[in-house]
């Protein structure tokens, strides 16, 4: 019975802590020089480290809680929203960046 119990726990708690990320916005847009440019929008209320990568070329930034991250942009018009990838943590998690 004890095991029963401990299973229905494990399997109640397995979402709520699998899906422990921070909560981000992200906003895409085109430039007067129609490159494609990504914002980054912190919405918690704890500082994250943040990287965009496009075309192998990575920025690391720091986002302090509910700011944006200023507009970054492609460096080619052959570019669009699709080529960006970005990654957000929470920057206790990363001693080596605070």
């Amino acid at each position: 019975m004890k095991i029963y119990i401990m299973l229905l726990l494990a399997l109640f708690l397995w979402p709520a802590l699998s899906n422990a990320k921070p909560n981000i916005s992200i906003k895409n847009q085109r430039s007067n020089e129609n490159l494609a440019q990504i914002q980054v929008t912190n919405n918690t209320t704890r500082a994250l480290i943040c990287h965009i990568a496009i075309d192998g070329y990575k920025i690391r930034f720091r986002l302090p809680p509910r700011i944006p991250s200023q507009w970054y942009q492609a460096t080619d018009t052959r570019f669009n929203y699709t080529h960006f990838s970005t990654w957000c943590d929470y920057l206790s998690l990363y001693p080596q960046y605070q």
